[in-house]
């Protein structure tokens, strides 16, 4: 069982940047690829980006390629979503999950955050 604790969301305007993190707690947590999906209000939830168990490779949706970048310490079991250049429309709650070795822009992740507030006003 992995537990994961979501921190860092918060109000910023649009152009500024947050960075987002993901606790684990299981000391297997190197062995999970992690994913970063956010949901915004009466939408369903998108696959933000994710990176692999080793860390070596990420992937991202286009909307934020080039703005967001997934990196993991495994030593510290945590994940980051750095978000710059923030816009409006990444308004959202933004939850961190764990999936054994490999990454799924789908959301068959066996573990998941708690979520958090992303807000981003213009």
């Amino acid at each position: 069982q992995v537990q994961l604790v979501n921190s860092g969301g918060g109000l910023v305007q649009a152009g500024e940047a947050l960075r987002l993190s993901c606790a684990a707690s299981e000391s297997t947590f190197s062995r999970y690829a992690m994913g970063w999906f956010r949901q915004a209000p009466g939408k369903e939830r998108e696959f933000v980006g994710g990176i692999t168990w080793t860390g070596g490779s990420t992937y991202y949706a286009d909307s934020v390629k080039g703005r967001f970048t997934i990196s993991r310490d495994n030593a510290r079991r945590t994940v980051y979503l750095q978000m710059n250049s923030l816009k409006p429309e990444d308004t959202a709650v933004y939850y961190c999950a764990a999936r054994l070795y490999s990454i799924s822009s789908r959301d068959d992740y066996a573990y998941w955050g708690q979520g958090t507030q992303v807000t981003v006003s213009s």
